[in-house]
């Protein structure tokens, strides 16, 4: 690797205020703002708007989508009629 390109990769916590969850990872990724973690140190810090936590997907809130029933109107909305084209 070439010295003095890459951007420093330290520990950063990702704050998902929504969901009132936050993770200490590393990252190169820089803030400003700064919050004091578990273990007394303080990191910076980055908010998020939607983490594992928040995510219907994650959170087992997704929406189940009727492909069934959109298949079926389209079928017979665009089906060729008989006797014409």
């Amino acid at each position: 690797m070439k010295p003095d390109i890459h951007p420093p990769y330290r520990h950063v916590v990702f704050r998902d205020r929504s969901a009132g969850f936050a993770i200490l990872t590393r990252s190169t990724a820089t803030s400003e703002r700064t919050v004091e973690w578990e273990d007394g140190r303080t990191y910076p810090v980055i908010d998020v708007e939607v983490s594992s936590a928040s995510h219907p997907f994650y959170t087992g809130r997704a929406k189940v989508m009727d492909t069934a029933g959109r298949v079926e109107r389209f079928q017979r909305r665009y089906a060729r009629r008989e006797g014409g084209r």
